[in-house]
């Protein structure tokens, strides 16, 4: 299994229909793109351990997308609709980072 996973802090100044247009833009990648396997999406929790200090970034939210495969991967990146959920994300976020893992269950 191939996992994407992306953590990203959103713009302070973005706006609601500026999110709501990105998620509505997720959830149709989601819909349309048939490679996808599982998605799950996340908020940051903290509850006061010493390694939160140690974070530079302070990531608001989890994206995990989950494939079967390298091609599935490279089947949702090159789909029209994930094309336009990139073009949302990157007017939409502060910072983000994304990674792509081997993933053995």
């Amino acid at each position: 299994m191939i996992t994407h996973v992306v953590l990203f802090r959103t713009r302070p100044d973005l706006s609601i229909d500026d999110r709501n247009a990105l998620v509505e833009s997720f959830s149709r990648a989601l819909a349309e793109i048939p490679s996808i396997r599982r998605s799950r999406v996340g908020r940051r929790v903290t509850h006061g351990r010493g390694y939160e200090q140690l974070m530079r970034e302070d990531y608001q939210y989890v994206a995990l997308l989950d494939f079967d495969d390298i091609a599935g991967l490279y089947a949702y990146l090159e789909h029209p609709a994930h094309r336009e959920l990139a073009e949302r994300f990157f007017s939409a976020f502060e910072t983000a980072l994304m990674y792509d893992y081997t993933i053995d269950e």
